[in-house]
């Protein structure tokens, strides 16, 4: 296994992503029934209150995830993960004892500070990986997540028979072991001699990314995985709502539809990522996954029968190709010294993301549903992916360098 991934860590954080977004994936297909039960709202105003929940865990994590990145840098890897899994335990724990909306949305707020995952992931996968292999490892790193969506939602989905808050304690038992796994096994990854003194001033978004800014074609791309991210929002934020209002689908029917999109994922990113970025470069690997990705949220506007959606699924795998490629090409960017950084900043962006795109797409959704027209969210989805590839065509592109580009 050590030889397969050329360091020991990266099989533990790939299992340990694969924990975390199963945990996260049992939740999805029984919150619009929990919100709806709490607020005692409709579907409608259901889906508001979730998208304001995503901006609070978001609005968290815009400031966290820097600092919770720079401290990375500075006390290691393995601290960090950890402590991040632990809160997340707790969060779901939280959320399954929620008596009021209130609490939902105090254990979003928990969510967010703790950071996740995923920034300090990775940073152990840039840790322990030639600049030039780190396309193909973070497909890996989305293939764990997809896998994680496959039988996450499906075991929500039959979960959800024994009540709206039993995934929730599911999930946490889920994330109790992803921490008892990451003190047990994983390695550090981040040598004393490659620390670096925590500073406060560099830990915001924008000294996170003072190590890109000579970078040509960097401020472009920040710009395109910033629209790309608002985006894809739209199926955390959305997701569960569109296929009630659209198809009139019940909890588990939405579990199923997540588990295909986990297969879909998960195939793309072992199959493809790794011999598309070494055929056409990280760049315009980005490019082929948004130009399908925002031709699938065109296809969702559309869809009047669930076969279409499963259709839709499996073309819509290869946008799976966007984040490993630009988080690649950004990380060749960074010197060593400031992984952590960048992936914190990274986090920010996601961040940023995460607040504007639930309120604009859960608000889109809602006032086409208003009017009996299920279209919105995917149609605004749709705007924003073919604005980010806009910006690596005509901005990024024309600026790389051959080493940058990674042809």
């Amino acid at each position: 296994m050590a030889k397969r991934f050329h360091h020991p860590a990266v099989p533990i954080v790939l299992a340990a992503l694969l924990l975390d977004s199963m945990g996260f994936g049992i939740v999805l297909p029984v919150l619009p029934d929990l919100v709806v039960a709490l607020g005692q709202v409709d579907l409608a105003e259901a889906t508001r209150i979730a998208g304001y929940m995503l901006v609070v865990y978001a609005a968290a994590q815009f400031f966290a995830g820097p600092v919770i990145g720079n401290l990375g840098d500075h006390f290691g890897r393995r601290a960090v993960l950890l402590i991040s899994t632990i809160a997340f335990a707790f969060d779901y724990l939280l959320m399954a004892a929620a008596p009021t909306l209130a609490w939902l949305f105090l254990g979003r707020f928990v969510a967010g500070i703790a950071g996740a995952v995923y920034g300090p992931c990775n940073a152990v996968l840039a840790d322990v990986t030639e600049p030039d292999k780190r396309g193909a490892v973070f497909g890996l790193m989305g293939a764990a997540f997809g896998l994680g969506f496959i039988l996450g939602p499906a075991i929500g989905g039959l979960m959800a028979t024994l009540g709206t808050r039993a995934p929730f304690i599911a999930a946490a038992v889920l994330a109790g072991l992803n921490a008892c796994w990451i003190y047990f096994r994983l390695p550090e990854t981040l040598p004393p001699e490659r620390r670096r003194a925590f500073r406060w001033r560099d830990a915001h978004i924008f000294g996170a990314f003072r190590p890109l800014l000579h970078a040509g074609g960097a401020v472009w791309l920040l710009v395109a995985a910033l629209l790309w991210q608002i985006a894809h929002q739209v199926y955390p934020s959305t997701w569960a709502f569109w296929a009630q209002i659209a198809l009139g689908w019940d909890a588990k029917a939405i579990g199923w539809s997540l588990a295909a999109a986990g297969i879909a994922m998960a195939t793309a990113q072992v199959a493809l990522t790794g011999p598309a970025v070494a055929r056409f470069g990280e760049a315009r690997a980005a490019v082929i996954g948004m130009f399908v990705g925002g031709l699938s949220f065109v296809g969702y506007v559309f869809v009047s029968q669930g076969w279409m959606v499963y259709a839709i699924i499996f073309v819509s795998a290869l946008q799976g190709l966007v984040y490993p490629s630009m988080n690649a090409l950004l990380s060749r960017m960074t010197d060593a010294e400031h992984q952590g950084a960048l992936q914190g900043g990274m986090a920010s962006i996601a961040s940023i993301a995460a607040i504007v795109g639930p309120v604009a797409l859960t608000q889109a959704l809602a006032f086409g549903a208003d009017r009996g027209w299920a279209g919105g969210g995917f149609t605004l989805a749709a705007l924003l992916e073919f604005s980010a590839l806009l910006c690596i065509v005509l901005a990024v592109l024309p600026r790389l360098r051959p080493a940058e580009e990674g042809a």
